[in-house]
């Protein structure tokens, strides 16, 4: 099917552009008329803490959502009489606002250098990010009164708000440095400014079509604060490669000359091949993350899926309408000394001197090669996984860095812990009663029951920190304390709070990360079976992955915990497993794809092993590189996760297009040499034509702009 609707873009090329354009407009006018459906926090929670929200919330007991004015001196010692003034002229400001509730006593801090104000507001705590402008004007009209002072708001919605403001500066900023740069190295690579800008603009529509879509999608999977930026990373990566390797092999066969015909043929019949294979490799190793029943790996999944299908799509329909019908126009507007040091055409030097120990002592290399990336991989056995707290978040953001004030002036937050038990109304004494015997040392506790006396909740106030272990080793006990408690009582009961939260989100993570692996392994070897009919070549690409994978998390922890003194977050690891273990296949099948074609041709395993990798290899490297490139841009951004997600999908790209490409593959291929192809083996075929049985005469009407080129642009 993929040959014939090629085949249908090949014959009417303009058309397909066309169609192209308005299908990129209609998702971006549906992006626009749909509103994006966020997360809520209940969605974003898991395991027995959500279950206790999801029990508070329908009985009308979840808690408000609170906002705190801190006040704090600009410079010098705190004027605490002032600050108080300024305290109550918020308050006076605040109390006139519909959307407030209460505002609590003003609270000094003990080394007198804060002021804490704060202030509940009414309604549901998901929809308070849209009730904080009137909070924002008052604090900004009083803190016009007190210039020596800084008045300033934070508190989940404003946190929220804040972050996802960042969020977008920083995307925006990607795509201000990404966009220029990757234009660079296509240029570098083509020479040509039009064949340069083709990959470009099919990954800008790509990430264009996505977001649009993605909008849709969200009333499916809510999207998250990393929807956006995980369509502009996979988007221009796999988008801008995917035509890359499409444009490559079409120049290369004209320069073998190939008619202009012929040359579109044949690369959609091999790299648009590579490029099915890979884009359904990512696909469904993204798809292993639904494994993990989180809001969060369901979005950063639902979005790569939406923008790598889309890039498919491109790739298969309006590239190959491109190529031809721009023809020879493609080379065009040539830059001088870009266009020289593409278009040399003598024998690499390079490749051959890099691929020499692989093919002449294959053993000692692939041993030299996987020792180094175990080396690589040693710093992981190490790493210790948390999720962000306020140091790890970014100051750039004004609420985080009105939270990290107040946490110096306020220091501590203990551990809140919430138990909740639903039960006959007719039982509501025997309940209470029943919480109260959970109290234990903690004097600081509070009882509340529902309207209608069916739904408890027992608030526990610790002294202790709501990370330390002495906090998860109460939310244990009373886990295993409430069944024997509520012995005899017909009741559900669960046991939640920040810690309780924090310690299900890792344990579903633990749980979910043989599933995700284990089918993420599997489900890529059995594409490059399909592919290759191989089960040896899926057992090869199984343990490189592996291997790039494991080097990846080793600079990973060496950067950021072991040098950086911080801690990885939690999240990270698993996902950057799955996109790595789907990118990765880019360049694996691209390069295998190349080597059978030299195979079914009757060359020797090693023989074709040398020229596939050494012809494929500046369309890997080029590919890398743009990879890297858009990767590397994140690091940029002030979130930590995404600096670490750079840091790693960088590493492995470069660890698996250099590496793994050069040593490794070489290696293992040579000594397995005709087993590599066990069971089948590759047949030589005559290309075929993609346009179901019609001539390369009856497509000449389809190129007509490329012959009005110039005489040379008629296919031969």
């Amino acid at each position: 099917m993929t040959h014939a609707v090629a085949g249908w873009s090949i014959r009417r090329p303009w058309t397909a552009v066309v169609l192209w354009i308005a299908f990129v407009a209609a998702c971006l006018a549906i992006g626009s008329t749909v509103p994006a459906r966020t997360a809520t926090s209940l969605e974003s929670t898991v395991g027995q803490a959500a279950k206790a929200e999801q029990m508070l919330r329908g009985a009308g007991l979840a808690d408000p959502a609170t906002e705190n004015i801190l006040i704090t001196a600009r410079t010098g010692r705190l004027d605490v009489n002032a600050a108080r003034a300024a305290a109550a002229a918020v308050n006076s400001r605040l109390s006139a606002l519909p959307e407030v509730a209460q505002i609590g006593i003003p609270v000094t801090a003990d080394r007198k250098d804060a002021v804490l104000l704060p202030v509940v507001l009414r309604g549901d705590p998901d929809t308070a990010i849209d009730h904080l402008a009137g909070l924002r004007a008052a604090t900004d009209a009083v803190a016009g009164q007190f210039p020596a002072l800084r008045l300033a708001q934070t508190g989940s919605a404003s946190l929220t708000d804040g972050l996802a403001e960042q969020s977008a500066k920083d995307l925006d900023a990607a795509g201000v440095i990404s966009l220029p740069l990757t234009l660079v190295i296509l240029l570098v690579v083509f020479g040509a400014l039009l064949a340069a800008g083709v990959p470009l603009l099919l990954g800008l529509s790509a990430v264009a079509a996505a977001f649009g879509l993605s909008s849709l999608m969200s009333h499916l999977l809510p999207s998250t604060g990393t929807t956006s930026a995980m369509i502009l990373l996979m988007g221009m990566a796999v988008g801008v490669d995917y035509s890359l390797f499409y444009v490559k092999r079409y120049r290369d066969e004209r320069a073998r000359s190939q008619g202009h015909l012929d040359a579109v043929r044949i690369a959609v019949e091999t790299s648009g091949h590579s490029v099915l294979v890979s884009g359904v490799a990512v696909i469904v190793a993204m798809l292993g993350l639904f494994f993990v029943h989180d809001v969060t790996f369901s979005s950063l999944a639902a979005s790569a899926v939406l923008v790598v299908a889309v890039a498919m799509l491109g790739s298969l329909t309006v590239l190959p309408a491109l190529l031809a019908g721009l023809g020879r126009v493609l080379d065009r507007p040539r830059v001088p000394l870009l266009w020289r040091f593409a278009a040399r055409t003598r024998e690499p030097r390079l490749w051959p001197f890099l691929l020499r120990p692989s093919l002449r002592r294959p053993v000692w290399t692939l041993a030299a090669a996987v020792l180094g990336m175990l080396l690589l991989t040693a710093p992981a056995l190490g790493m210790t996984l948390s999720q962000p707290d306020v140091d790890s978040l970014p100051r750039a953001v004004p609420e985080v860095a009105a939270l990290q004030r107040m946490a110096e002036a306020f220091p501590g937050e203990q551990a809140r812990h919430k138990v909740v038990v639903a039960a006959p109304a007719a039982q509501s004494a025997q309940v209470e009663q029943r919480l109260r015997g959970l109290e234990g040392n903690v004097e600081d506790t509070t009882l509340r029951t529902s309207a209608d006396h069916r739904v408890h909740e027992l608030i526990l106030n610790t002294d202790v920190d709501s990370e330390s272990a002495e906090a998860h080793q109460q939310v244990d006990g009373l886990r295993e304390r409430l069944p024997d408690a509520l012995r005899g009582v017909d009741a559900t009961w669960a046991v939640g709070g920040d810690t309780a939260s924090s310690m299900d989100y890792t344990a579903n993570l633990d749980r979910a990360l043989p599933w995700v692996v284990g089918f993420v392994i599997l489900a890529t070897a059995m594409i490059i079976v399909v592919a290759f009919r191989s089960l040896v070549l899926a057992l090869v690409t199984a343990v490189s992955n592996l291997l790039s994978v494991g080097a990846a998390y080793g600079v990973i922890t060496l950067i950021f915990q072991n040098i950086g003194g911080g801690k990885i977050v939690s999240f990270v690891p698993l996902f950057a497993f799955a996109v790595l273990s789907g990118l990765s296949m880019d360049y694996h099948v691209f390069v295998l794809t190349r080597i059978r074609e030299l195979v079914g041709e009757g060359l020797p395993t090693r023989t074709a092993v040398a020229r596939g990798i050494t012809e494929s290899a500046g369309t890997v490297t080029s590919a890398a590189v743009v990879m890297v490139s858009v990767f590397s841009v994140f690091v940029l951004g002030n979130g930590i996760e995404f600096k670490q997600l750079g840091v790693g999908l960088s590493t492995a790209v470069l660890i698996d297009a250099l590496i793994i490409r050069a040593l490794v593959l070489p290696a293992v291929l040579t000594m397995l040499d005709r087993r590599t192809w066990w069971p089948a083996r590759p047949q030589s075929q005559p290309h075929r034509l993609v346009t179901t049985g019609l001539a390369v005469d009856d497509l000449r009407p389809a190129v007509v702009h490329a012959q009005a080129a110039g005489p040379r642009s008629a296919a031969k």
